[in-house]
């Protein structure tokens, strides 16, 4: 195979290149190197890469649909550097907890672009939003308005809102992440008349503004049809309500789960295909519904960040079962990657400090979690692999470090946001005195 053509490396960050030692680099930093500094598992973020993403986004979208807000679903991974870089990069957030809106808070964010998302907002939350006076809260059931309702009016706040409907769509993904069909602890059913009695109400408070209507199907969604048909739902209702109540669509969002590739057969759109399905399609529907032109507001989360992250470990233990499986145990797993064993993912992997050498054993790597399903992949051709060596997994920049945990009680990993040649950290590993800093004797 020649070097170039090596499929893996095209799921790496933007700036990948393997040194003359046949190490990998992202962003100009040697991954050899960085786990020297800063000790593995270890997560890279290529910044480049990130802002490329963005940049990617905005451009396919406006281009087609001029007023189009693309706001980062920030649940995807987002601390105060990441923030910090889309806020330069002018989009909005979409946050689903008060820890994340902290966040956004800590840099300064711009609150009319900030979303808050969620189906059981607290009391606390809802309250920290209205008195930051953040753009939207998309209201998810009857009780939330009840709920931001009286907040609002104590707080003398007009507060907008958009309700997220329930389409009724299967985005033909896992079940954990189907999130838009009739049996979803998500959204106000179309299907059972709940999405027209949750605009009556709004429209019956004082303190609440109804801007429009959102939806999400699922994530990641590999096929831009389900969409289409959601939207063609929804903008029905919308029409009719418009009719019926006077509803003035003022904004509108189908939502983000656009899918990546995580794997060299993997085949996804692009995200100029998922622009085209949906701006034509909101076009063509507003045209024949004779609905105002509204704001668009696109949510991607996973296609902005997953690309730009790679996990570095370091091999320890090897166990070769003889006619079975030989397994590669790193010092990571479950506890910063629960994926695979959650939702069936699957990844890719280089041996980082040998990227070159032949491919030629099939291995399975395993986590250091006391868990048999601590796996983070199956039946993988690598070069043959000595305790000590590297491995690095591409597009492990969504959702891996959200859902991590102290499982074991291990400390979780140290993070590094790279460009230019220079790393710097961007969260520090934890220790144990970390992991017992809030427990009580």
């Amino acid at each position: 195979m020649r070097r170039e053509t090596l499929p893996k490396l095209s799921l790496f960050p933007i700036t990948k290149k393997v040194n003359r030692r046949g190490h990998l680099c992202i962003g100009g930093c040697d991954c050899v190197e960085l786990a020297q500094e800063f000790g593995t598992p270890l997560y890279i973020f290529d910044e480049d890469t990130i802002r490329a993403k963005c940049d990617e986004f905005c451009k396919e979208f406006t281009s087609r649909y001029v007023d189009t807000l693309v706001i980062y679903a920030s649940k995807a991974f987002l601390n105060p550097a990441l923030a910090k870089i889309i806020k330069e990069e002018g989009l909005g957030l979409d946050v689903v907890s008060g820890g994340e809106l902290a966040v956004a808070q800590s840099v300064g964010f711009p609150r009319d672009k900030i979303y808050f998302h969620g189906n059981n907002k607290t009391p606390a939350e809802l309250m920290q939003a209205l008195g930051d006076g953040i753009g939207c809260i998309v209201v998810d059931n009857f009780d939330e308005i009840e709920l931001l309702e009286t907040l609002a009016r104590k707080s003398s706040i007009k507060q907008k809102v958009m309700l997220r409907l329930t389409p009724d769509v299967d985005p033909h993904t896992h079940q954990y992440t189907t999130t838009g069909v009739l049996d979803s602890k998500f959204g106000f059913p179309l299907a059972t008349g709940q999405a027209e009695a949750a605009v009556k109400r709004v429209y019956s408070t004082s303190n609440l503004t109804l801007e429009g209507f959102h939806f999400h199907l699922g994530s990641p969604i590999v096929e831009t049809s389900p969409y289409q048909i959601a939207m063609e739902i929804v903008l029905s209702f919308a029409s009719k309500m418009s009719k019926k109540y006077g509803v003035q669509l003022h904004q509108f969002s189908p939502g983000g789960g656009f899918a990546v590739r995580y794997t060299v057969d993997a085949r996804v759109p692009t995200t100029a295909e998922y622009a085209e399905a949906i701006t034509s399609k909101l076009n063509k529907l507003i045209s024949e519904l004779g609905l105002p032109r509204p704001k668009l507001i696109v949510e991607p989360g996973r296609a902005i960040i997953a690309q730009a992250g790679v996990a570095l470990y370091r091999v320890g233990s090897i166990k070769e079962v003889p006619g079975v499986r030989n397994y590669v145990c790193v010092d990571g797993g479950i506890g910063d990657n629960i994926r695979p064993a959650l939702y069936g993912a699957r990844y890719e992997a280089l041996v980082a400090n040998n990227v070159w050498q032949t491919e030629s054993v099939n291995v399975t790597i395993a986590g250091r979690y006391c868990e048999s399903g601590d796996i983070l992949i199956r039946d993988l051709a690598l070069p043959p692999i000595n305790t000590g060596d590297l491995i690095a997994i591409p597009v492990s920049g969504a959702y891996s470090i959200p859902m991590s945990s102290n499982y074991n009680l291990v400390p979780r990993p140290a993070i590094v946001l790279v460009k230019g040649g220079k790393a710097r950290l961007i969260r520090r590993r934890e220790d144990y005195q970390h992991l017992m800093s809030l427990d009580v004797i």
